[in-house]
């Protein structure tokens, strides 16, 4: 972001966006990736709130610790953001002079504006007030020379309101931060789906994946397992993409997916079940212990019967963060033929208490 005539020397401490009620957890990972750059600091979090803040003890620290933050290497935190600063006191009338007078005089140039609340449910009442706010502070930022440039390397500005009366200020790296408005992709449930799992398996290709990977992995005559399939809401984003899937779970499979020729169903457990040859993509989203699970997936990669793996991890109640770390220590780091595998691993919008992980090979 230097080439621009802004840098994240003007924050103070950084934003990120959770699920509500897993604020500790995102802190616990925050930390630690602090303490992997060695800059002390700590967070405030109050739980339900859907968001946290880091706060450095050295305000100096700060571009440090933003250089070295991707969304895509994150698990619990949707987004992450430069803390600019606070403005309240904000009322009709007035928000839009007090917002651009917050603003440092170095930010000239800007590739995105995100007018966004916490992602709960009192938070998800300012959505009209925010749909509504955004033209005329677009228009007050532009008399005040601030460029809006999308598309370029730019960064995002964000307004995170509490309530229509008090914002953070914030940026965000296009390159390195979430796409999507509060970090989420919205999909929409097909009609056709057989339920509404199907949506975290949308959303996992979505996220996990780059464009060519997904390309490379769910190109149309490719071979898959699904452990724990029925209804088939995971089956079914493999068969509209073309891939032939061996569904294994005792329960029914919805009729219309049998329907398209593409599915085999076996009423076998899932635990026992190996392919006869090896398969370019194993899924599962079986309700099972999450080191049990993760010990699966691993014994399926070791000895070479997928390419690569996407399944949720469901989680305890407590220690979270350090379960999902658990869970992926025990993934291995090599195939069968000894190439390096990636992982990767998030807390999906359409999750609920659980993580998805992606294991792919290096394309």
């Amino acid at each position: 972001m230097t080439e621009f005539s802004t840098s994240w020397t003007a924050c103070d401490g950084a934003l990120f966006y959770c699920r509500a009620g897993y604020e500790n957890d995102c802190a616990a990972e925050v930390m630690l990736l602090a303490g992997e750059q060695g800059i002390p600091g700590f967070c405030r979090a109050r739980d339900g709130e859907a968001c946290l803040h880091f706060h450095p003890a050295t305000p100096g620290e700060v571009p440090a610790l933003l250089d070295a933050l991707d969304w895509r290497h994150l698990i619990f935190p949707r987004q992450w953001l430069g803390r600019l600063g606070h403005v309240g006191g904000l009322q009709e009338g007035n928000r839009v002079r007090a917002i651009v007078d917050a603003l440092p005089d170095s930010l000239r140039t800007v590739s995105g504006l995100f007018l966004e609340y916490p992602d709960t449910n009192a938070g998800k009442a300012l959505s009209r007030f925010c749909r509504s706010f955004r033209a005329p502070l677009l228009a007050g930022l532009r008399e005040q020379g601030l460029e809006l440039a999308p598309g370029s390397a730019a960064p995002r500005l964000h307004l995170f309101f509490q309530d229509s009366g008090a914002a953070e200020l914030a940026l965000s790296d296009p390159a390195r931060s979430a796409p999507w408005a509060l970090g989420v992709p919205r999909l929409r449930l097909p009609r056709s789906a057989p339920s509404r799992s199907t949506l975290k398996l949308e959303e996992a290709l979505l996220v996990l994946l780059e464009p060519g990977e997904r390309e490379a992995l769910l190109r149309p005559g490719g071979v898959a397992v699904d452990l724990g399939a029925a209804p088939g809401g995971w089956t079914w984003q493999l068969v509209r993409r073309g891939l032939r899937v061996t569904a294994v779970d005792n329960g029914p499979m919805e009729e219309q997916l049998m329907a398209s020729g593409l599915v085999e169903h076996l009423r076998v457990d899932g635990f026992r079940f190996r392919p006869r040859h090896s398969v370019d993509l194993l899924t599962c989203d079986m309700v099972e212990q999450p080191a049990r699970i993760a010990a699966l997936m691993a014994r399926w990669l070791r000895r070479g019967d997928c390419r690569a793996a996407i399944f949720n991890l469901k989680l305890p109640m407590k220690q979270r963060f350090r379960a999902v770390l658990d869970c992926l220590a025990r993934l291995p780091e090599t195939d069968a033929r000894g190439r390096p595998l990636q992982r990767r691993c998030r807390q999906l919008y359409h999750d609920r208490d659980e993580v998805t992980v992606a294991v792919l090979p290096t394309y």
